[in-house]
């Protein structure tokens, strides 16, 4: 039934992403008027239609400097109080407006010091920004929340101090850690302090592995540092062997599908990185499949074009997803967020699932 399934369609059901960063997801527009209120003059150009699509094309062009500089141009304006609120107001209403109702953001602080904020001014900005996002979208009739991921970079040295700022807010709107950087030559054992000081705080937190880098990096994500969650995963499917149309896992496959270990996979971005050749080709037809407990997500919307919803559409295309499979995502995500078990509970059975329910009824 994927065939009947339009954006327009997709965009209605009540979706949940756990993988979405503050600097990737900017309108351009938004990027020009920042630059110019900063003096940024570093822009490839400042008009927004084209921005937009030079942002894409530098994201796609199979070059990790072009991909890395895209970054260099949205940190850029991102310097200062009011810009890092209306980035995240403007994050969490077009998020609500792409029919997401949960959502984990996750930015970096240290990235936004230039200007000479502090580590916690710039939380409790894009703090602010959230809640202001999710005002404005609830005055739409679009219900949303927002939860804050706190990133700590994995070839810089402040992921102790990040990970005490992440349990020092987490009462406030962030709701776990992650780290996040080129995954080759920088291992997250390096930051192992930070992981050990979160877990004896009862902290959640995830990490970035399995991307750029393969087997190892998930291993010792998991069994070193005791991730709650993969950024990405994708290369899980290494230590998968299918023949004869059947699958036989490695112990680190059978460990990650036994623990429910949480996939956060992003396939656009995925494909841009050259984590994946191509949509069809992605492991999260096999993952699913094998019933992993993979998540769909959009990593960057600006650097890769994309929604939530035009990620789920172009899985529904590739292979065949109807309702059920993209009900099935949701709740995977929701089971996975960093929230309370009953506010979990809550959402699936109060939103999601009646979410769903109408759609399947409305269209059937």
């Amino acid at each position: 039934m994927s065939h009947q399934l339009t954006l327009d369609q997709i965009r209605r059901a009540p979706k949940v992403l756990l993988h979405d960063h503050l600097d990737g997801g900017l309108r351009p527009a938004t990027v020009v008027e920042l630059a110019d209120a900063a003096g940024y003059t570093r822009l490839p150009t400042r008009d927004p239609a084209e921005l937009g699509a030079w942002f894409e094309a530098a994201a796609d062009s199979g070059s990790l400097e072009r991909y890395l500089e895209t970054f260099s141009h949205t940190v850029g304006v991102m310097q200062t109080r009011e810009a890092l609120t209306r980035v995240a107001a403007e994050c969490a209403e077009d998020l609500a407006a792409d029919g997401v109702v949960y959502a984990e953001v996750r930015f970096a602080p240290e990235q936004h010091l230039e200007a000479g904020l502090l580590l916690e001014e710039v939380i409790e900005a894009v703090l602010e920004g959230f809640r202001v996002g999710q005002e404005r979208a609830a005055a739409h009739g679009r219900s949303i929340r927002v939860g804050t991921l706190l990133t700590a970079m994995r070839h810089a040295a402040r992921s102790q101090e990040i990970a005490e700022l992440a349990v020092r807010y987490r009462d406030v709107g962030v709701v776990g850690f992650d780290i996040a950087g080129a995954e080759a030559g920088h291992p997250p054992t390096r930051h192992l302090d930070a992981f050990e000081y979160l877990r004896r705080e009862n902290a959640h937190f995830t990490i970035h592995a399995g991307e750029a880098f393969g087997l190892p990096s998930i291993w010792e994500a998991l069994q070193w540092c005791g991730a709650d969650r993969l950024g990405h995963g994708v290369r899980i499917v290494d230590d998968i062997e299918v023949s004869d149309g059947k699958a036989r896992l490695g112990r680190l496959a059978a460990y990650v599908r036994d623990k429910r270990v949480p996939l956060e996979m992003c396939p656009s971005s995925n494909i841009q990185t050259g984590a994946a050749a191509s949509i069809e080709e992605h492991p999260i037809g096999l993952l699913r499949d094998l019933r992993f407990r993979v998540t769909v997500n959009t990593d960057n919307r600006l650097q890769s074009g994309t929604t939530l919803s035009a990620e789920f559409a172009k899985l529904a295309e590739a292979f065949g997803y109807g309702w059920d499979d993209l009900e099935w995502f949701s709740v995977n995500a929701m089971k996975s967020a960093f929230l309370p078990f009953d506010e979990r509970l809550a959402l699936i059975n109060g939103q999601i699932k009646p979410g769903f329910a109408r759609l399947k009824w409305a269209t059937e």
